[in-house]
């Protein structure tokens, strides 16, 4: 086996003390039936992002964090990437025209959706109307939008095919972070709408039983949640292939951010991913690198070892560098930043040498704040078949000092 238990959780790949750290704390509270590290992860907040918690009866709003369902599209076009390079450097434009990254929106085009008529925002009514109204309202006026941290819109070019693919990434935005806190207040004993206190980086997990009336009320809206990232990340992915003048002839969407109802070892469990992907034997996942790095698409192998990861593996590189260590801290009032590793002039050298055209992104999400994604894969070899190598050849993020307070 590839991984390795330390103290009852399992671990893939080199473990980080702090990931470590939580990981334990979670495995010590509540109905937990095991403990994982993925081998991207690193710390979080309560739990940690690569961290994949299995629990009998019990799920954990924390666990899931504050941008529930967070993922990933991903699809390949009925082009090739030499189609679009003549052209790459005014599609990018248009790209960041079009779309809205950060807070706000680039344009007035509101988004509906036949989500909107879902039955289950009744959980959001029972809180009360001003809740409901202004959660559902916020979900309305964000559809569609993709926000800051790393969320992306990126082009690819397949190694070997040279047929061009697109992928975002990003989650349920204001309405999901919002939802998030509303049922960790409500488990502290505090109105839904209260001004938290702040989540603390190493505190305990917060546990609902699934079959208590708050518990399957999280669930319900946790499913809102998902569904309206899912529809988010469709329609932008829709605004890009129309950008491009593109369609696509084969999609894989999937979240990371999540809690799963599953059956392993023959009995049902709540499997709680934060940063982790769901790799069951043939199910597929895009994983994403640095902007100077390749991103893959995978399947989960029907193995052993897959199996012991309650088929979870990576999200991502993982980070080595947080957003602070790597662009510095952020004086709001002056707008200035200062402390960074890492300066625009090396991120930008090493984007170019790449050969990718970057359009917005900081520092703090520079090549050099992330692992090598191989280093992570290699690790999970044995639970993941890698099907599509893709090299990214347009990056589009938010701008680098784009403040969003929603925690991705």
């Amino acid at each position: 086996m590839a991984y390795q238990t330390i103290d009852g959780v399992r671990v893939w790949g080199n473990p980080d003390p702090g990931a470590m750290s939580q990981a334990k704390t979670c495995a010590e509270h509540g109905n937990v039936v095991q403990a994982l590290l993925m081998a991207d992860h690193h710390k979080g907040y309560s739990q940690p992002i690569g961290g994949v918690v299995v629990y009998d009866g019990q799920l954990s709003p924390s666990g899931v964090g504050y941008d529930i369902a967070c993922g990933n599209k991903a699809v390949r076009t009925n082009l090739m990437a030499a189609d679009i390079k003549p052209t790459l450097s005014k599609i990018m434009d248009q790209i960041a025209k079009k779309i809205s990254f950060g807070v706000g929106r680039v344009n007035s085009e509101k988004v509906d959706h036949e989500l909107f008529d879902d039955p289950d925002w009744s959980v959001y009514a029972s809180l009360g109307r001003q809740e409901h109204d202004k959660l559902k309202a916020l979900a309305r006026d964000q559809l569609g939008t993709v926000g800051s941290g790393n969320h992306f819109v990126d082009l690819f070019e397949e190694q070997g095919t040279g047929r061009l693919w697109i992928a975002n990434h990003f989650g349920s935005r204001g309405f999901g972070h919002k939802t998030a806190s509303g049922f960790i207040n409500l488990a502290a004993g505090r109105a839904f709408l209260a001004n938290a206190p702040g989540e603390k980086m190493d505190q305990p997990p917060v546990l609902l039983d699934i079959d208590s009336e708050l518990g399957d009320m999280y669930f319900r809206a946790m499913k809102i949640a998902g569904r309206y990232a899912y529809a988010g990340r469709d329609y932008v992915m829709d605004q890009v292939l129309a950008v491009v003048g593109a369609q696509a002839d084969f999609a894989v969407h999937n979240h990371h951010n999540y809690a799963w109802l599953e059956s392993h070892n023959g009995k049902d469990s709540i499997v709680v991913r934060k940063g982790a992907t769901p790799s069951a034997p043939g199910q597929m996942g895009f994983i994403g690198g640095s902007m100077s790095d390749i991103s893959v698409i995978v399947q989960g192998k029907d193995t052993e070892e897959n199996r012991d990861s309650f088929y979870s593996t990576v999200h991502g590189a993982g980070r080595i560098m947080s957003r602070t260590q790597a662009a510095g801290k952020m004086n709001w009032k002056t707008r200035a930043r200062s402390g960074g590793q890492i300066t625009t002039a090396q991120m930008m050298q090493a984007v170019h040498e790449y050969g990718v055209e970057l359009r917005g992104a900081g520092t703090d999400e520079s090549p050099f704040a992330y692992r090598k994604l191989q280093e992570v894969l290699d690790a999970h070899s044995e639970t993941i078949d890698v099907l599509h190598v893709l090299k990214p050849i347009g990056v589009c993020m938010a701008g680098a000092d784009e403040f969003d307070p929603y925690k991705d």
